[in-house]
């Protein structure tokens, strides 16, 4: 339940919703100025700039610039996997697998890859910054695994098993993935990006290709 200071009003909007909003401009500053300049090279003094908020009002959403940057990297991850459901949906549930699979990654490339700030967080900024920040990413990876897994299953027919399993199969496709989007992401120029969602396409057919009969 929210405290009573959080249902007070201010200038018509209540506490809640002025921190979600304002914790929303801090997201989006540390998308800008860590996905720019990188977050080594950034400081708490950087985000509020960018943000056009006082150094106060950061911590008070978060404890350090290493909160920050996880918290952009799940919004990040957050709106891939909301991306990758959508994408789903829209094909229905008895298309054919080749094309919820183009569709799926067409998705989820397109949601970090049009935009070359979350690609450079998610695969490249994240990278050794903290054996929290490892841990985290862990856990994120475990959480796409599950996902990935479910979602196979689901519109697959009979008792359909990747090669080696659900655990290697998506730790194989993971992998790949982040190989592949931080190649892309690091490369001058960076080839086209439909070259890259055909490639981890093909992956993850070859993954999920039930043998004919």
């Amino acid at each position: 339940m929210g405290t009573f200071a959080d249902t007070r009003i201010y200038g018509g909007q209540s506490m809640a919703v002025r921190r979600a909003e304002r914790r929303a401009k801090f997201i989006e500053a540390g998308l800008t100025v860590f996905g720019g300049k990188g977050y080594a090279n950034s400081s708490v003094a950087d985000i509020c700039a960018e943000a056009g908020l006082a150094r106060s009002q950061f911590y008070s959403e978060f404890g350090s610039r290493e909160d920050l940057l996880l918290g952009v990297y799940d919004a990040v991850q957050n709106d891939s996997q909301a991306a990758v459901v959508a994408a789903l949906e829209r094909e229905g549930a008895d298309a054919e697998r080749a094309l919820l699979t183009a569709a799926a990654m067409a998705a989820l490339v397109r949601s970090v890859g049009d935009d070359p700030r979350r690609a450079r967080i998610v695969f490249v900024e994240m990278i050794g910054v903290s054996s929290r920040v490892e841990k985290h990413r862990a856990n994120r990876r475990a959480l796409w695994a599950e996902f990935i897994a479910a979602t196979i299953a689901e519109r697959s027919d009979g008792d359909f098993t990747p090669p080696g399993g659900y655990k290697l199969a998506t730790t194989a496709f993971l992998g790949a993935l982040t190989e592949l989007v931080h190649a892309w992401s690091t490369s001058d120029p960076r080839p086209p990006i439909d070259d890259l969602i055909a490639v981890i396409t093909a992956v993850l057919n070859a993954l999920v290709r039930q043998p004919a009969p």
